[in-house]
């Protein structure tokens, strides 16, 4: 976990970003979130979320692995707090863009003060960035615009730590205005600890074609234009009452495993094709031929071995949570 990546030096810092004429506020307790959740539809990128729902499948989980013991947001450190969620992992693990936005730092520790190690901040507007420590490898340039589920670096060991992990940080309000990542991800659907995701009726994007392509797959022919509006949610739940679940129309925890299949090389249908898209979202590049061939198993084993996943080419649940989450 981070030895450093403390808020204490925030407060002396004096309130000039390093790059492109940034302002920073002041830490306000507990307003972060409430910024956050004023705030939606501000993704820029490629991503078009919807502003009926915060958790609307425009944000996903950066990087699998555990939390580490200390490696909570808020947990002392150097004299001050822990300003972001430690994930752990091996060097090397995938590490990918939480949200659509733009790349506005790449550097050690992000030139933000008390944090080591190299580091990139992406920006989502309306003040809100996520930041990405201890990283081995960039794997995206200053400036470039990143589309949600873009790899965008490997987890590393670089700076003052004690093992490879993630220190993963949001921001809401401007550059060093921390808020706890757990629950800022929750409210958006999303398990940092790698559960599976929460989309809502009235998302829109590339995990509601997901959704669709699974759900025709069951027999419910929806057409994959990634809004779940009222005919895709009628559907969800006409499916979760099938299955004896609460007709809520949400596609969570208790949803997703009865939707996914397990699939592997020779298959074909729509539920391939779900399965291209959620490999597409995280940079597979594949063609959506809903044919499970040799190019689709390798994007699956490459997914696989990136996030230290049993390697077996096989689309199982455990490979589904990681790749919707």
């Amino acid at each position: 976990m981070c030895d450093s990546c403390s808020t204490a030096d925030e407060a002396t810092a004096d309130g000039r970003e390093q790059r492109g004429g940034l302002s920073r506020r002041g830490v306000i307790a507990g307003t972060g979130l409430g910024l956050a959740l004023s705030a939606l539809g501000l993704l820029t990128g490629a991503t078009t979320a919807s502003a009926a729902t915060a958790k609307n499948g425009a944000w996903l989980n950066p990087a699998l692995g555990r939390f580490p013991a200390g490696g909570q947001y808020g947990a002392p450190r150097g004299g001050g707090a822990h300003a972001g969620q430690d994930v752990s992992n091996s060097t090397g693990t995938a590490v990918y863009a939480a949200a659509a936005g733009t790349v506005v730092r790449r550097s050690w520790g992000g030139g933000i003060a008390g944090r080591t190690g190299n580091a990139l901040v992406v920006s989502h507007g309306n003040g809100q960035y996520t930041y990405y420590g201890h990283l081995s490898v960039y794997r995206v340039a200053l400036n470039a615009t990143v589309a949600a589920g873009q790899r965008i670096a490997d987890m590393g060991a670089t700076g003052n730590v004690t093992g490879p992990h993630l220190h993963f940080e949001t921001h809401s309000g401007g550059i060093g205005v921390t808020v706890n990542p757990v629950t800022f991800m929750a409210t958006r659907g999303v398990d940092l600890g790698g559960g599976w995701p929460r989309i809502d009726p009235g998302a829109s994007g590339k995990t509601v074609v997901v959704i669709q392509y699974l759900m025709t797959q069951r027999g419910y022919s929806l057409v994959a234009d990634g809004q779940y509006g009222s005919v895709s949610s009628a559907a969800v739940k006409q499916f979760q009452k099938a299955k004896g679940l609460v007709a809520d129309g949400q596609v969570g925890p208790a949803t997703w495993p009865h939707l996914v299949y397990t699939l592997r090389q020779g298959g074909s249908g729509s539920h391939v094709r779900a399965l291209q898209n959620a490999l597409n979202r995280r940079s597979a590049g594949l063609a959506v031929d809903g044919t499970f061939g040799a190019v689709t198993t390798s994007a699956v084993r490459t997914y696989q071995s990136l996030n230290r996943l049993v390697v077996d080419g096989e689309a199982g649940p455990v490979t589904w949570k990681a790749l919707v989450g």
